[in-house]
């Protein structure tokens, strides 16, 4: 069974799709995450280290609404605008995951959507 999770906590899709999605009720997949404030719709600065906070900060939210933390987090994946900025993200993210911390992949990509710096997708279980 497939359950859409939503929350105002974390910013609008700007597409045709979920900020999450509840599988069985065991398994969500979080979409990518940009570094987008809810409250306001833009970024929250336009440094690496705002923006990977914002970015984790949208996908504690949704796995909150989804009843789960970031202890459940067992899968990331990290596209950065360049990859210059990888030692500064990785230090935002070890103050977000700090024991157990999932698997993770991360590389620079061409472009991010609305030229953010950094986008994080997640994968999460019961």
């Amino acid at each position: 069974m497939k359950k859409i999770i939503h929350t105002d906590k974390a910013p609008a899709a700007i597409g045709p799709y979920s900020q999450g999605v509840l599988c069985s009720g065991n398994f969500l997949y979080v979409s990518g995450q940009l570094p987008i404030a809810p409250e306001t719709g833009e970024f929250t600065g336009e440094d690496i280290i705002s923006q990977t906070h914002q970015s984790l900060k949208n996908i504690q939210a949704i796995l909150e609404q989804a009843g789960m933390g970031l202890e459940n987090v067992v899968s990331t994946t990290i596209y950065l605008s360049d990859i210059a900025h990888f030692q500064q993200m990785n230090e935002v993210y070890a103050t977000y995951f700090k024991e157990n911390c999932p698997a993770r992949a991360a590389f620079q990509v061409a472009a991010l959507p609305k030229n953010a710096l950094v986008e994080i997708q997640a994968v999460a279980c019961q």
